[in-house]
């Protein structure tokens, strides 16, 4: 029997892990809006004003605030991630690099500036590369901090509401960053973000799961450290 796989089906295998996770993420944002939309609604009641139309929800400070909020310690997360994995290391972990061989993210790509398979700014050299070679890192700065606009503007907004019900000054965007119910919002999400990340390298060390490229191999040695 012919072990050839047809080109969809080929195109969708090599890009599962991607389809899979983005499928999962439009479904529970759906989930999320539909939700969030009820909950503004029954408020809406309770309070005796008007129930708001799905655009309305969409253009609102709470669902800005909420979102941007989880989005900014997500890309805080895997930014610190990225970043921390560079220099420091956990014998055992398979999120760690090895602690005694060298790993091949520390190879000067300089060395193959004239391999015409390498990445184009590999070649080009200068800037162009010093950029590059961050570049994983400044996609994650860029989304941070574009997640943190977008929750001081929407989470500003949504505190104004509640100021003027209980008939209190209002704030700027600006102000809002300085208030306790900004830092609030956001440590409550950023330590859970860590403190999974935290559970994640130490459970590596003596736990496995056959088949995932996050864990050890089942028969490695606890002290193996890396992938």
């Amino acid at each position: 029997m012919s072990r050839n796989r047809s080109p969809e089906w080929s195109w969708w295998r090599r890009n599962g892990l991607f389809l899979a996770n983005a499928a999962v993420f439009l479904v529970c944002f759906a989930g999320m809006v539909v939700a969030g939309w009820r909950v503004a609604d029954h408020d809406a009641v309770l309070h005796g004003q008007a129930v708001e139309s799905l655009w309305g929800f969409l253009r609102s400070g709470d669902f800005a605030e909420a979102t941007f909020e989880n989005w900014e310690s997500e890309f805080l997360q895997m930014g610190a991630y990225v970043v921390l994995t560079t220099f420091l290391f956990q014998k055992g972990s398979s999120e760690s690099r090895s602690l005694d061989d060298d790993a091949p993210q520390d190879a000067d790509p300089r060395c193959r500036s004239h391999d015409p398979h390498v990445p184009w700014p590999v070649r080009r050299g200068g800037v162009v590369l010093r950029l590059y070679e961050n570049s994983l890192l400044l996609l994650f700065a860029v989304l941070f901090g574009g997640s943190v606009v977008g929750h001081v503007i929407g989470g500003a907004a949504a505190y104004n509401e509640e100021q003027v019900e209980h008939g209190a000054s209002v704030v700027t965007a600006w102000q809002y960053l300085g208030t306790s119910q900004f830092w609030f919002e956001s440590m409550q999400n950023w330590q859970s973000e860590f403190l999974v990340i935290s559970v994640m390298v130490v459970a590596t060390v003596w736990l496995r799961q056959r088949g995932s490229s996050q864990s050890k191999p089942v028969a490695a040695p606890h002290g193996a450290t890396g992938g």
